[in-house]
């Protein structure tokens, strides 16, 4: 459906590029309209002042995908300093939330983040960089939020991610934060991917279990 068309824009029409994008955005949502049949109907949106609304969590970031690899080789100070424009409090970004890839040895992203169990039976703490980085957050900023996630997960794994096995990985996982003094206030599950909430319900209870 050819709804619309581009046309120079002139002070006669449209006096500004704030009314443009209105117009712009109007032609927009009756063009979507017409196109799935929806008639054209208004919203009503309630606004209450009294209410609390949602809670501002923060601001915050994502290292996954081993889009953090190269700043771990970054000579000092430059190093440092971009550190404390990512983390120190009223300073720079000052990041409140900072959730991390749970290494799985498969390519994430931008490369592979090494797993802490590559069998069943070897736990192995000291492999990537994330634990890195969460140290050099709460140095800089003790209160920081910290927050886990898996983008894949070995293929050791009996019955596939959604397994008892990936529950016992990420046990592990908390186990080796708690050796390095880290304190990891969320945990998830597979990062844009399917969702089974059976899984997490059990996956949670054992968390709990582990670390009320």
């Amino acid at each position: 459906i050819a709804c619309f068309r581009f046309k120079p824009m002139t002070n006669s029409k449209l006096h500004n590029l704030q009314e443009y994008v209105v117009a712009f955005g109007t032609t927009l949502l009756l063009c979507s309209q017409a196109a799935i049949g929806q008639p054209n109907t208004s919203a009503v949106i309630h606004l209450d002042g009294r209410s609390p609304g949602r809670t501002f969590e923060g601001v915050g970031g994502v290292s996954a995908g081993a889009s953090t690899r190269l700043l771990y080789d970054y000579p000092e100070p430059q190093r440092s300093r971009i550190l404390d424009y990512l983390f120190k409090p009223n300073y720079g970004a000052s990041m409140q939330v900072l959730k991390v890839e749970m290494g799985g040895d498969m390519n994430s992203t931008d490369g592979a983040e090494p797993s802490h169990m590559r069998t069943p039976e070897e736990v192995n703490c000291e492999r990537g960089y994330e634990w890195w980085l969460m140290k050099e957050a709460k140095a800089r900023n003790p209160e920081i939020v910290l927050m886990g996630l898996e983008w894949g997960a070995p293929g050791w794994f009996q019955g596939g991610f959604w397994s008892d096995d990936n529950i016992n990985y990420i046990i592990r996982w908390l186990d080796c934060a708690t050796a390095k003094g880290l304190k990891i206030d969320y945990m998830g599950g597979w990062n844009e991917r399917k969702f089974n909430a059976d899984w997490y319900v059990k996956m949670s209870r054992a968390v709990k279990a582990k670390y009320p």
